[in-house]
């Protein structure tokens, strides 16, 4: 990746113009720049990705009310839509809406071309999609929950993960390590699941109250038919039918990683126990506001490890070898250096 100028629109009567303080890298920018996701999201270059950020308002339009100048706010992976009259968005779910407008990756509805996202100086929004931030949160580690912290809040949420539930949180990673730490907080008694014996100590400490070696399948079995929910966050392939013995009747595993390649699923996993297999994107913007606000009151943010945008390139080397604890945060006042 390399410097360049980009063109944002004027501030409309609804829109906020945001001074960006902070973007975090999400593994989708990865995707997205190298054009991984050609089918569902061409990208055309220059590609500014970046959907995690926080900064100032420095402008706000005539007709806009819901934020003023020098609030700080959050925008996540959404950045307008139809909001008046698409039937999705007036029900509350602005992330199933054909109408969404992309933070990058969608096409700019007042001036054409892509949008870009949040690797910049500044972005001009809808004021719907601009979130307050909890005041008491630092900003740098506060940026990822903009989509990670959203991802795996939401289904928590759906699925009503709370005290008396037994959850297993599969990988630790951007998103695993979220969900160790909103699930603790919402209650439930939280096991995770990893590979790697070097991140028990860590798992322990994001909020675990179990640590299990999947790689033993002694272990794993011990906890056959105990779940309530599993939040699966691994995006390589992995045996999911080892994970669906685990759960109770009538449990749910959610997907939230992305493998590859199709993952088999026998058909008995399911059967037993009336089981449930699921996904789960994003939230809408009224569940992110609640999600912040959840994390204001618990004091929960992403673990990161803030970098100047210089090192970009550095950063998407080391997220492709999984050298992160675990999410990265760009300083975008390092853009003033370049």
């Amino acid at each position: 990746m390399a410097a360049d100028t980009i063109k944002r629109r004027e501030v409309g009567d609804r829109d906020v113009e945001i001074e960006i303080l902070f973007c975090g890298v999400c593994h989708s920018d990865l995707h997205f720049v190298r054009n991984e996701w050609s089918d569902a999201m061409p990208a055309t270059y220059p590609a500014v990705p970046g959907h995690e950020i926080v900064g100032r308002i420095r402008k706000v339009g005539s007709s806009a009310s819901k934020h003023k100048v020098g609030d700080l706010v959050g925008v996540g992976c959404m950045v307008g839509g139809d909001i008046a009259n698409c039937p999705y968005c007036k029900a509350g779910n602005e992330q199933f809406s054909p109408t969404t407008v992309w933070t990058y990756g969608s096409m700019e509805p007042i001036i054409g071309g892509p949008t870009y996202g949040g690797y910049s100086e500044s972005i001009v929004v809808d004021e719907h999609f601009a979130l307050r931030m909890p005041a008491n949160l630092p900003l740098a580690a506060a940026a990822p929950l903009l989509c990670a912290g959203i991802t795996t809040y939401s289904p928590l949420r759906h699925w009503k993960v709370g005290p008396g539930k037994k959850v297993g949180v599969v990988g630790i990673g951007g998103l695993g390590h979220m969900g160790v730490k909103f699930a603790r907080a919402m209650g439930a008694h939280v096991v995770v699941f990893t590979t790697s014996p070097g991140k028990v100590e860590d798992a322990m400490r994001l909020g675990a109250h179990e640590v299990v070696i999947s790689r033993n399948a002694d272990e794993v079995a011990k906890h056959t038919y105990t779940f309530d929910f599993i939040l699966d966050a691994v995006s390589a392939d992995h045996d999911i039918n080892a994970l669906l013995r685990l759960l109770k009747p009538e449990g749910t595993m959610c997907m939230l990683g992305a493998p590859e390649k199709p993952l088999s699923v026998s058909a008995f996993s399911l059967l037993f126990g009336r089981k449930s297999l699921a996904g789960s994107p994003i939230g809408s913007i009224a569940e992110t506001q609640e999600m912040l606000d959840f994390c204001g009151q618990h004091n929960i943010t992403a673990d990161v490890e803030i970098i100047p945008i210089q090192k970009i390139n550095e950063a998407y080397e080391r997220l492709l070898k999984g050298d992160i604890k675990y999410r990265f945060s760009i300083d975008m006042a390092s853009l003033k250096s370049e």
